[in-house]
């Protein structure tokens, strides 16, 4: 029997290892058929950490909006009754009490909910003041470039800690105007990652046919330039996130955060720190919690990182 008739009687055959081949070349069709972001998405989900901390960021993100509106008691609520009382799964303050009997657990929840939401919205703000400038920079070029970029160098060299506490010493230690100062201060880096994307971004060819076809330049860095750069901006933002948290943290620990009786992680931690040879369990559970919120951020950072290289396919 010759070798050809083989063949064509092994392809005819629905035995196990045609079939086999045929799952596997429809897999590497499939593969070929996902577009960029489900291959992302692919890659990410293989990353265990990432995918783990994803799923503790989540619990904690919904827990702190959500357990609060149904906890019996209030984050500013005293008990005079349970000063400093230890944590305790008997009854339901389970983290304790500290020194005015306000319950820690749900004073926790707060400072997660606030130490987010200056690490979110802060963020936001950066991005908006730094994707913006630095596309502008990078695509128009010239002495505009050249200005913008110069303005950037003058501003690395403002102390950047001084800087904000001066605004927020100034203005008040009102939570919005803390999202403000922060995020308008912490904007030069993405600028400068943005415009060396930018410079490279605008020398490929699907611009130049942009141009070719009449397309503006608001039209060009709005539709072509940013939607391009939207991977790098996610890694960022998951690595820029973590250091607003610590900063914040950073500044409550100084007295300068939210104002009493609401809190943030690094308020209960200022708090806690006063009180650590007595009572140390009002330290260490809102630095736990502190701790696992960057570590988590951390670690999606570096999932998204590995899963939008375009080196690593």
């Amino acid at each position: 029997m010759s070798g050809a008739p083989r063949r064509e009687w092994f392809n005819w055959y629905p035995g196990r290892g045609a079939a086999r081949r045929a799952r596997a070349l429809a897999g590497s069709d499939a593969a070929r058929g996902r577009s960029l972001w489900q291959d992302a998405w692919a890659r990410l989900r293989r990353n265990r950490a990432a995918m783990t901390s994803l799923v503790v960021l989540g619990i904690i993100t919904v827990g702190c909006i959500v357990l609060p509106w149904v906890w019996p008691y209030s984050y500013a609520q005293p008990d005079w009754n349970l000063l400093d009382h230890g944590p305790t799964l008997a009854g339901m303050h389970w983290f304790g009490t500290d020194g005015l009997g306000r319950d820690l657990f749900v004073r926790v929840l707060w400072g997660c909910r606030i130490s987010l939401m200056v690490g979110v919205v802060a963020t936001l703000v950066t991005l908006l003041i730094g994707v913006t400038w630095g596309a502008i920079a990078g695509y128009v070029g010239g002495w505009l470039d050249g200005l913008m970029m110069r303005t950037v160098d003058v501003l690395y060299s403002v102390p950047f800690i001084p800087f904000v506490i001066v605004l927020i010493v100034l203005f008040g230690r009102n939570i919005l105007l803390m999202f403000a100062a922060i995020g308008a201060v912490s904007w030069l880096d993405i600028a400068r990652i943005v415009r060396g994307q930018t410079l490279s971004l605008k020398q490929k060819e699907f611009i130049e046919a942009a141009r070719a076809g009449g397309v503006g330049n608001t039209s060009i860095i709005r539709r072509h330039i940013v939607p391009n750069l939207i991977g790098i901006v996610i890694v960022y933002v998951t690595l820029t996130i973590p250091s607003i948290i610590l900063f914040e943290a950073f500044l409550s620990f100084l007295g300068l955060g939210v104002q009493a009786p609401m809190t943030s992680l690094g308020g209960l931690v200022s708090d806690g720190a006063s009180v650590l040879q007595s009572y140390p369990y009002q330290l260490i559970i809102p630095s736990i919690f502190l701790a696992v919120i960057v570590y988590c951020f951390n670690f999606i950072g570096d999932g998204l990182r590995d899963a939008l290289d375009p080196k690593d396919r």
